[in-house]
């Protein structure tokens, strides 16, 4: 019964993406965007064609509560908030400042007391992190800021020069010593940090609009 949802649950989450989609079509309006219907209609034949033809699809719209005129009104919504989501991913660089970083990751505080003594007495940090992590060797990669899911991790890596080790940094992982190999201004970002980055800036966006805006939700 874990990943049971309650109802308010799921009927918050259904307003929150009605309210996103109002938002972001919205901005796409002011920005000039029209979704004529020739487009809505390359949306509906291709949903047609998923659900098995017209007939099928009219049927779905009649179960869910559709007229066929308020099916293609969601449809230019969710077509215009998809085309300002783009746009507001597309503002995101793909470079960023990023750190490559290095950890040792204990799960008390008395091994992580003890490890940093060890950095203190002339242990180097990469023999250190090995003896520790003998897999992964402590390695962590590059990184820009907004990706890692541990903010305090971030603010100390990005604390340090190359060359030097953190204090021990606690989270809900554990105990974190880190170590900055290098750092690089303007590096080309992964993939999945550039992804990371345009999902924040997007959700960002919108928390933005939010609270910009005065949502009124009728019963």
């Amino acid at each position: 019964m874990g990943n049971t949802v309650s109802l308010e649950t799921a009927t918050q989450a259904v307003l929150n993406d009605m309210v996103d989609t109002l938002l972001l079509g919205q901005a796409a309006a002011a920005y000039g965007l029209v979704v004529d219907d020739a487009t809505v209609q390359i949306r509906v034949d291709a949903l047609a064609a998923q659900v098995g033809g017209p007939d099928a699809l009219a049927a779905w719209e009649s179960a869910h509560g559709y007229t066929d005129a308020d099916f293609r009104s969601a449809l230019r919504r969710q077509i215009a908030a998809a085309w300002m989501r783009d746009q507001i991913a597309a503002s995101v660089s793909s470079t960023a400042e990023q750190v490559h970083v290095k950890q040792i990751l204990l799960y008390n505080a008395d091994d992580a007391q003890q490890a940093l003594g060890l950095l203190q007495a002339g242990w180097n940090f990469d023999d250190l992190a090995a003896r520790y992590d003998p897999v992964t060797k402590g390695e962590l990669g590059w990184f820009p800021r907004g990706y890692l899911p541990a903010p305090a991790i971030e603010d100390a890596a990005y604390a340090l020069q190359p060359g030097l080790y953190s204090a021990i940094v606690q989270d809900e992982t554990g105990y974190h010593l880190l170590y900055v190999v290098e750092r690089d201004p303007a590096r080309l970002l992964s993939p999945d940090a550039l992804l990371t980055l345009q999902e924040r800036a997007v959700q960002s966006w919108l928390t933005q609009r939010r609270n910009e805006s005065t949502i009124l939700i009728e019963p």
